[in-house]
């Protein structure tokens, strides 16, 4: 698995350029999504909140009937396999179950990942946390470079990342093409997972999000993961976006 060293080549130290300017792009904030409290400012309310968000979506995922269909990815994680887990933004609450089906909130290398530094990116860290995966701030504006740097660093280590390809600004359900050029910096497979719940609130945010709610079914989806060439990486960008509404589409089927 390749590193970033002083040692890079030429057009790898161009594309690692490209990739802070391509996936940090989409991680700016935006003044027109959805804030669970912006004008509760306290760092202290905002931990409140995401470790009330924990609890809620620890509970919903007890009340929720699964189909869990990812068997690859189930058994990149179980094995401790660095691997790069690509969802659209409006799944975010309804992912934590994934974790914890593959058993690794207590065992294994810990999770990442990428998440803006405004608050409302640091009360979903505090929300994740609960379930054993940490957060790496970064946008455009506040350290996105950096934290590219750090998601190579940690897959370099053997931890699996996570990262929302239109999150958290848009547009909804269009791939930046950030995630397959850190699949190729990396030499780690891209995993496109969905999670659909069939009862839910739906946000009037950019991203429709979707807040699952108990008592429900639901449904997680992931194909075989994309390995990703220097030569292929619009093909490779195109076929991430395709999986990723695709296996939304049959999670939301699994569900009803």
């Amino acid at each position: 698995m390749p590193e970033l060293s002083a040692g890079a080549t030429l057009h790898e130290a161009m594309m690692t350029s490209a990739i802070a300017d391509a996936t940090a792009a989409p991680m700016q904030d935006s003044p027109d999504r959805f804030t669970f409290g912006s004008p509760l400012k306290s760092p202290l309310v905002r931990g409140w909140l995401g470790d009330a968000a924990g609890l809620y979506l620890a509970g919903v995922m007890n009340t929720t009937r699964w189909t869990i269909e990812a068997d690859d990815l189930l058994d990149t994680l179980r094995q401790g396999t660095p691997c790069i887990i690509a969802f659209w933004h409006e799944c975010l609450p309804a992912m934590p179950v994934l974790w914890r089906t593959a058993g690794r909130i207590a065992t294994g290398p810990t999770g990442y990942v990428l998440a803006s530094r405004h608050r409302d990116g640091q009360l979903i860290a505090r929300t994740m946390g609960r379930f054993g995966v940490r957060a790496i701030g970064g946008s455009t504006s506040r350290g996105g470079a950096a934290g590219l740097r750090e998601l190579v660093r940690l897959i370099g280590l053997g931890h699996p990342v996570g990262l929302t390809p239109d999150g958290p600004r848009g547009p909804r359900r269009r791939a930046a093409p950030g995630v397959a050029q850190l699949a190729v910096l990396t030499g780690a497979p891209v995993f496109c997972v969905a999670a659909a719940t069939s009862r839910a609130i739906t946000l009037g945010s950019w991203d429709a999000m979707r807040i699952p709610l108990p008592f429900s079914r639901g449904a997680v989806v992931a194909g075989a993961g994309v390995s990703v060439t220097r030569g292929g990486l619009e093909a490779a960008r195109a076929d991430i976006e395709a999986q990723l509404t695709a296996n939304l589409a049959r999670a939301q089927i699994r569900c009803r």
